[in-house]
């Protein structure tokens, strides 16, 4: 004898996954600002900055850089001293913002011309000099508390636990983007990147061999970046082209495609 059962229609049962997906989206959005709220702050009440680059973008909670945050960066291998790379990936992080930028930084070998082939218009920064890695950690914080300005920029070699938290608590008040490249003087001093911050995120990037051109020549630059560490979010590394014009990079495709992608 067969028991009587009532038939399920395929799209009631489509919608009933639906309306699941769409819960478990909620509870996700919701545990990630718990999260983020407890480690400090809220990531609704701020904007994300895009790198424009699919590989990058996707793996970032909110779709880029979360302003009013900070976020350490530093180069790899020899750059690690040199500063270089990770001085440029800077500079298009800010090439994509609008208003003015404050750059506070001890050594004066910053090269200036560098920065504007990353798209960053000079006319747009206050360079801020110190005699000593404090005033520049106290620079920068007191032009994060001050708001109004698109994004600090502090070069430094250590990074204690209280001076980051007091940096991230000032980005937070103002909604200001807080950027701070780790810039040792020493390879093994590099070790010190491991110990615990309240950055947002943490980035290192290294340089790779340039773009193979067709004919004798120098492509464009390329670099290997990594994310060491994110709120809310998994490390991942991504080679792309670097920093053109506009501080934007590019898409590399596979081993035989035709073209390169540019980050839109």
């Amino acid at each position: 004898m067969r028991t009587p059962h009532s038939e399920v229609h395929p799209n009631s049962f489509i919608r009933e996954r639906r309306v699941q997906d769409s819960a478990n989206t909620h509870v996700i959005a919701e545990l990630r600002e718990k999260i983020d709220r407890i480690a400090g702050g809220s990531a609704t009440r701020r904007g994300h900055l895009p790198f424009g680059v699919p590989d990058i973008d996707r793996r970032l909670p909110g779709g880029g850089l979360s302003l009013g945050s900070t976020h350490e960066i530093a180069g790899g291998g020899a750059d690690a001293v040199a500063g270089a790379v990770s001085a440029l990936f800077t500079a298009g992080i800010v090439a994509r913002t609008s208003g003015p930028v404050v750059w506070c930084l001890t050594r004066t070998d910053l090269f200036a011309p560098g920065l504007q082939q990353a798209g960053l218009d000079l006319n747009r920064v206050i360079f801020v000099e110190s005699d000593s890695e404090e005033g520049v950690l106290d620079s920068a914080e007191t032009a994060l508390r001050f708001g109004g300005i698109a994004a600090v920029v502090a070069e430094v070699v250590r990074l204690p636990m209280i001076a980051s938290r007091r940096m991230q608590l000032a980005a937070e008040q103002t909604g200001t983007m807080g950027l701070i490249i780790r810039r040792w003087r020493r390879q093994s001093e590099a070790t010190d990147y491991g110990q615990p911050t309240a950055s947002s995120t943490r980035w290192r990037v290294s340089p790779m061999p340039s773009e193979e051109l067709p004919v004798p020549g120098v492509g464009r630059p390329r670099w290997m970046v990594e994310l060491l560490r994110a709120r809310a979010g998994e490390s991942f590394d991504v080679e792309v082209g670097a920093c053109d014009g506009n501080g934007r990079m590019a898409t590399i495709p596979p081993s035989g495609a035709p073209k390169r992608r540019m980050a839109q």
